[in-house]
C-alpha cells in the first residue's frame, strides 16, 4: 500500500456529504472484508462513485484507509458516551463496562472492535495508516486515563495509583476480550477480561 497525501476537507456541504458517503461505504466494506480484501473498485461500486470522483477526495487507497480509521475512531469513542467521557467514580466505571458488554452482546456475530481489526492489518506498516491506528488507540487511552484520574482525585483510589497504567490495562483487557469474543462468538471473554481488570483496580480502593 502506497502512502499518498490526503485531500483537504471539501469546502462545500455537498462535497462533505459525498466524502462522508465514500468513507462510510469503505468502512463497511473494510470491516467485513479487511483492507487487503477491499479494492477501490469495490468502494466505487458500493458507493456509486466514479473512480475520478473518488480520487478527487482521496489521493490513493492509503489516504482512504486513514480516513476510515479516523471515522471509526470517532464512531467507537462516541458509542461509549456519555460513560467514557464522564465517569469519575468506580460505580460509573462499572456502568461503562456494562454498556460495552451489552453492546457487544447485541451484535449477533460478535464482529469485534473496528479499531482493533484495522490495527491488526496495519500495525506492522510504517505508513500513515499505521500511525492513524496508533492515534486511535492513543485517543481511547487518553479518555480512559482522564476518567481514572478523576476517580483518583475523587479519593476512591489511592493517590499513588498511576492513571495511565490503569487505563492501559483496561484497554488491553478490552481489546483482548473483544478479540476472543469475536473468535468464540460468545460475550463471556469480554465480560471476564473486563471484570478481572476492574477487580485489579478495585483492589486499589481507599479503605473507608
Amino acid at each position: 500500500m502506497t502512502v499518498g497525501a490526503g485531500r483537504a476537507t471539501p469546502p462545500t456541504a455537498r462535497g462533505r456529504v459525498t466524502r462522508e458517503r465514500i468513507i462510510r461505504g469503505a468502512a463497511a466494506l473494510i470491516y467485513e472484508r479487511g483492507i487487503a480484501g477491499t479494492s477501490l473498485d469495490d468502494v466505487c461500486r458500493a458507493t456509486s462513485t466514479s473512480k475520478s470522483q473518488l480520487y478527487h477526495y482521496f489521493a490513493d487507497k492509503s489516504a482512504l484507509v486513514c480516513a476510515v480509521i479516523a471515522w471509526q475512531q470517532d464512531a467507537v469513542l462516541n458509542a461509549q458516551q456519555p460513560y467514557l467521557g464522564e465517569f469519575s467514580t468506580l460505580a460509573e466505571l462499572r456502568a461503562w463496562r456494562d454498556n460495552l458488554v451489552h453492546a457487544n452482546s447485541s451484535w449477533a456475530t460478535f464482529e469485534g472492535c473496528p479499531i482493533g481489526s484495522l490495527a491488526s492489518e496495519v500495525a506492522s506498516d510504517d505508513t500513515a495508516a499505521g500511525q492513524a491506528s496508533v492515534s486511535a488507540f492513543e485517543a481511547w487511552h487518553r479518555a480512559l486515563s482522564a476518567g481514572m484520574q478523576r476517580i483518583i482525585d475523587g479519593g476512591e483510589l489511592a493517590a499513588g495509583c498511576n492513571a495511565d497504567s490503569l487505563a492501559l490495562a483496561l484497554l488491553a483487557a478490552l481489546q483482548g476480550g473483544l478479540l476472543l469474543s469475536k473468535t468464540t462468538k460468545s460475550g463471556r471473554p469480554l465480560e471476564v477480561s473486563l471484570d478481572h481488570a476492574l477487580a485489579a483496580i478495585d483492589a486499589q480502593r481507599v479503605a473507608a
